[in-house]
C-alpha cells in the first residue's frame, strides 16, 4: 500500500488522493511535525495519537496502527511539499483548518516551539492554503486541546 502512494504522489502528474491515503498522508505530516525537531517525545506520540482518534474516530489500536504506518511512511517520505499539497487536493478547506490545529496540538504538545517546527508550521500551513489568521486560530485552539 505505501508503495502505491508513493507511486501515486511522486508521479508527474500526481491523482487526488483517495479518503485512505489522504489519512495516511495526513498522519504522515503530523509525525514529520513532531520528528522535525530532532526529537520525538512520547507526549508528541501522545498527541498524534489523540489528534488521530478524534479525527477518525478510531479506537487505540487502529490509531496506534495508523500512526505507526505513517511513521514508516514518513521516514521515506524525502518531499513534505508533494504530501502536504495531495491533502490540500484531498481535504476540503474548512477540514483543513482542523489539519492545522491538530498539526499546532503536536507542535505544542512538548511545551516547546522549536524553529524547526515554526519554520515547517509555516509551510504546511502555506500549502494548505490556510492563511497565518486562521493558523494562529488553531494554534490557540490547538494549544487548548
Amino acid at each position: 500500500m505505501l508503495s502505491s502512494l508513493f507511486d501515486r504522489l511522486f508521479a508527474p502528474a500526481p491523482a487526488p488522493l483517495n479518503a485512505e491515503d489522504a489519512r495516511l498522508a495526513l498522519s504522515a505530516l503530523l509525525v514529520r511535525l513532531a520528528r522535525s525537531d530532532g526529537e520525538y517525545a512520547a507526549v508528541e506520540i501522545a498527541a498524534i495519537d489523540t489528534a488521530l482518534a478524534r479525527r477518525y474516530g478510531l479506537d487505540e489500536a487502529a490509531t496506534k496502527a495508523l500512526r505507526q504506518e505513517a511513521e514508516v511512511f514518513e521516514s521515506q517520505a524525502p518531499d513534505t511539499v508533494r504530501f502536504t499539497r495531495a491533502i490540500k487536493d484531498a481535504v476540503p478547506h474548512e477540514d483543513r483548518i482542523t489539519v492545522i490545529e491538530a498539526a499546532w496540538s503536536v507542535v505544542l504538545a512538548d511545551g516547546t516551539r522549536a524553529e524547526e517546527e515554526d519554520a515547517l508550521m509555516r509551510l504546511i500551513a502555506g500549502l494548505l492554503g490556510v492563511n497565518d489568521r486562521d493558523s494562529n486560530l488553531a494554534r490557540l485552539r490547538g494549544n487548548a486541546g
